[in-house]
Formats: structure tokens, C-alpha cells, sequence
């Protein structure tokens, strides 16, 4: 995967375990020991790919105090940035709070793959209003191509059209199903949004921006097409 990476043009990979999903019990420290090793594996390799750690942890009560255990794994241990991940099928009612408390305590939440839940599908103005409340949204870049379906290629498309996408990410999880590549997500967003410069800051200027724990530059959310409001009333009928 390593070597797709940066065969694909990446050069810097932010490691990013499931945590607090009922499933996997990664933590800090075993995040810290693993990404150390792997980059020990890959220097051996002669692999130039930069590491770093975070985790995709999964919304729960509590972030902030997961956070401080070690529970939950911020975006290069920098208490900055956090990728927050929904549920699969739900928005949990808690939401909006575990955002308030997060920002008040200097974290940014990274909303990731907002595009693939089915509630997001249909009412995309939940979302603005948590992008609205300080929270960045991360798309991977496979739902982009059309790697997830078409309603969540189309969501994607609604997302980065309305200016409510901030960074695209690979969302790695293998070599064939889930590779590590950003290239054929940013055409195809350079296409929707109708340039490559806004696209390429989404992969380039954004994620670097996250990793040194600085403010990243968000453009103002665009209100709905008449395309995107007719589709939606379509969609309810």
C-alpha cells in the first residue's frame, strides 16, 4: 500500500485506526507504537513516505474526555484536529454538543465520509449547520468516482458543489478494494468544482494545515442549485 501511495503521488500518510466503534480498541499508545514501527518497515524498504498518527474514532458522549485518556487519537497527537466519524445509518441526536464541547476545548472535528450516511443523503442542511458550528468535512475520494454508488457520488457532487468539502482523503483500507489514491477523486472533484486549484488545496493545503495544528481556509458555503432543490423534492416523492 506504501508503495501505491506514492506511486499515486502522495507523500504523507496520516494513519488512522477505527476507535470507539465497539470494535477495535485502538489507543494512543498502541497507535504511537504501530505507526513507529511501520515507519521503521518502511525505511527499510527505502520507502520516503511520512507517517503520522490519528484515529477515525467514532462519535460517542464524551469525545473530550476520550481524547484526554488516550482513548481517542487526535490528528498528529497535536489536540488540534480530530476525525469524527457518524454512524453508518444515523446522525446521533448528540451531535451538535460533542462539536460545542470540542471547539471550546481548541479541537476541530474533521467530519469524515458525511457523504456515504443515508440521513446526510437527504438533508444536507444538517450538515451546513455542524460546518457552520466550526466543524471541517472530509469526503473520501472513491465516493467522488462513483466507487460507493451513484446516491453517494451524487451527494459528493451536491457537497463539493455547495462548498461544503474540505479535504478528500483516500480512507485506505487495502491494496484492491480500499487503495491508497487521491489522483482520480481530485480530477473528478476539479471537475465538479471547475477548476484543479480548489480541488488540489483539498489534498495539499488543507490536510498540511491540519497536521501542523493551524487554522485551515474554508470557503463560504454556497446555498443549493435549483438542480440540487428539484432533485431533492423529486427524492421525497
Amino acid at each position: 500500500m506504501a508503495e501505491a501511495a506514492l506511486q499515486d503521488g502522495i507523500k504523507t500518510i496520516v494513519a488512522t485506526p477505527h476507535m470507539l466503534n465497539g470494535v477495535y480498541r485502538n489507543t494512543l499508545e498502541t497507535v504511537r507504537a504501530d505507526v513507529s514501527a511501520l515507519e521503521t518497515a518502511l525505511a527499510v524498504k527505502g520507502l520516503l513516505l511520512r507517517l503520522f498518527m490519528g484515529g477515525d474514532v467514532h462519535v460517542a458522549p464524551g469525545m473530550v474526555d476520550a481524547v484526554h485518556s488516550g482513548e481517542a487519537v487526535t490528528v498528529n497527537d497535536g489536540r488540534r484536529y480530530l476525525l469524527l466519524e457518524l454512524p453508518s445509518q444515523s446522525i446521533p441526536p448528540g451531535i451538535k454538543e460533542e462539536i460545542f464541547q470540542l471547539q471550546i476545548h481548541g479541537i476541530t472535528p474533521i467530519l469524515t465520509h458525511p457523504e456515504r450516511n443515508p440521513v446526510i443523503h437527504h438533508d444536507l442542511e444538517g450538515l451546513r449547520d455542524m460546518v457552520a458550528m466550526g466543524a471541517l468535512v472530509q469526503v473520501t475520494a472513491m465516493s467522488v468516482t462513483g466507487d460507493f454508488g451513484e446516491v453517494v457520488e451524487e451527494t459528493s457532487q451536491k457537497l463539493l458543489e455547495r462548498r461544503l468539502v474540505h479535504i478528500i482523503a483516500s480512507d485506505a483500507h487495502s491494496l484492491k478494494d480500499r487503495p491508497p489514491v487521491l489522483s482520480r477523486g481530485v480530477e473528478a472533484a476539479a471537475r465538479i468544482l471547475g477548476g484543479l486549484d480548489e480541488a488540489e488545496r483539498m489534498v495539499t493545503a488543507a490536510p498540511s494545515a491540519v497536521l501542523a495544528g493551524d487554522p485551515v481556509e474554508v470557503p463560504e458555503p454556497r446555498p443549493a442549485t435549483s438542480r440540487s432543490k428539484w432533485m431533492k423534492i423529486r427524492g421525497r416523492w
